[in-house]
């Protein structure tokens, strides 16, 4: 697609292979007027420093709420849809500043370190479920592995009952796909409405029957006289477990596939584990699973470098193309585990930077480095051409549709 194009339909691009395109409109500069592929306008921000800035710009609204109520020029919050979305990353200070506050007292580092031996747990039986197989035999790494891992985890800790864990995540894959066409909404819709119910009645079970884990303790989250609304407690459980699953599912498929096209990095790596935590900040800020930042829009003109922004607009800011800005990194379409800078955005900045980035970065490296040890010939089992990244909105989340691979011998758990 020429860059032309491409800024008339932004999101239409090769979602297996965006970054040319990312890399043109960039060389063109930091910020760009575009047409969404849905036929709105946006301004499309992709130079490190303005993205940077423009995360953490109070100029910027994410009230989604109040964008849709005061022009039809921006793009609505995806499925469940607005009445989902009021939560930490749709809302503004001061009601960002207590929401962050009830779900951080809630949301505690003790609580996510206390998961550490239950994730190397989960990591092992479930690469124990390969291992079984023949070494030869073809195995989908995003639905053996990376979706599996994450989602349990995520389902563990906020509380949800092992039997509704599987219908829930089937509706949760089945409402984050693209929607071209109005009969793929409608089955996306009826996908989300499942995940609606089956939130609306997890919410209701631990209101008459607390438990210990993190719904229980956003319902008695309090800050003073402050408590999550019903519907800020219901998009707030929505958005962590999307955030907490999806994103770390994209991150594990997305990595392997960068290190199995850059053999030099894996070997590497493979040689020394120690290695892992610098290769996974530079796995996310190689090929983020978020390539750009979810919705704002301006409250007053504002501007980046030579380009104003009118009030009104919407801002979208590439992530993606931030993260392989050549102002900022060197080389910065080669993947080097030993990269020193290491200051990315794959996790965002600012006021709204991710709250479950610590249990992201504790999964991750438990995933790789247990990975890699336990399968020591691990390989594609398809031409690196042939894989299809189908997973998620079009924008917002980018993973696999599959990942195709031949574990080879296994080695036991330590």
């Amino acid at each position: 697609m020429a860059t032309s194009d491409a800024l008339q339909a932004w999101g239409a691009y090769d979602r297996d292979d965006p970054f040319p395109v990312f890399a043109q409109v960039r060389d063109l500069g930091a910020v760009h007027p575009v047409t969404l592929a849905d036929g709105h306008h946006a301004y499309l921000v992709v130079g490190f420093d303005e993205a940077r800035r423009a995360l953490n710009d109070p100029r910027l609204s994410k009230d989604m709420h109040a964008a849709l109520a005061s022009s039809d020029g921006v793009v609505a919050e995806g499925l469940p849809g607005p009445s989902f979305a009021r939560h930490v990353l749709t809302v503004d200070p001061p009601d960002h500043t207590r929401l962050r506050r009830l779900l951080s007292a809630a949301f505690t580092p003790r609580r996510i370190e206390v998961l550490r031996p239950r994730v190397r747990e989960l990591v092992d039986d479930l690469l124990d479920d390969i291992a079984a197989r023949s070494p030869d035999q073809r195995v989908d790494l995003v639905r053996a592995f990376a979706f599996p891992l994450p989602f349990t985890v995520i389902c563990e800790l906020l509380g949800v009952p092992e039997p509704n864990r599987q219908p829930l995540g089937e509706g949760l894959q089945g409402m984050l796909v693209p929607t071209a066409t109005p009969d793929e909404f409608a089955k996306a819709k009826l996908h989300s409405d499942v995940v609606v119910a089956m939130l609306e009645d997890l919410v209701a079970s631990k209101q008459t029957a607390p438990d210990g884990a993190l719904v229980s303790a956003l319902i008695s989250a309090r800050e003073g006289d402050e408590r999550l609304t019903t519907q800020e407690l219901l998009s707030s459980i929505f958005q962590l477990i999307v955030a907490g699953h999806d994103t770390t599912a994209s991150l594990i498929g997305n990595g392997m596939v960068a290190l199995f096209r850059h053999s030099d990095q894996l070997t590497e790596l493979r040689a020394n584990p120690a290695k892992i935590a610098s290769a996974v900040e530079e796995l996310l800020r190689y090929d983020a699973p978020v390539p750009h930042a979810t919705f704002r829009y301006t409250v007053e003109p504002l501007t980046y470098g030579d380009v104003t922004i009118p009030a009104g607009a919407q801002v979208l800011i590439s992530l993606a193309a931030a993260d392989r800005d050549g102002a900022q990194f060197d080389d910065p379409h080669a993947l080097d585990i030993d990269r020193a800078q290491s200051r990315h955005l794959a996790f965002g900045y600012g006021i709204h930077f991710c709250l479950g980035a610590p249990l992201a970065r504790m999964e991750a490296h438990i995933a790789f480095a247990t990975l890699l040890r336990r399968f020591p010939e691990i390989r594609l089992a398809v031409p690196a051409e042939e894989l299809h990244w189908g997973h998620g909105d079009g924008l917002v989340l980018r993973g696999l549709t599959e990942l195709p691979v031949i574990p080879g011998p296994s080695l036991p758990r330590n």
